[in-house]
């Protein structure tokens, strides 16, 4: 048990500035993603979800060429 807590074992006064900002950035890119999850999967906000389904998909605008004008 004790080559496993080496192996895990963190030195953190000899963390660099990019050290801190790359654990930094994971660690909010880790909540971000999980309060993503948690928001798309919670029962209460289905409906919204699936009102939005087709959105990508849907053409608001007809497509224009490329010497049209507005």
């Amino acid at each position: 048990m004790s080559a496993l807590t080496e192996y895990f074992q963190t030195d953190w006064a000899a963390m660099t500035l990019h050290d801190w900002l790359g654990m930094v950035i994971t660690v909010v890119v880790f909540l971000g993603m999980a309060a993503g999850y948690i928001m798309v999967l919670n029962p209460r906000n289905k409906e919204k979800f699936e009102s939005r389904r087709n959105l990508p998909l849907d053409d608001d605008e007809p497509l224009q060429s490329v010497g049209d004008k507005r």
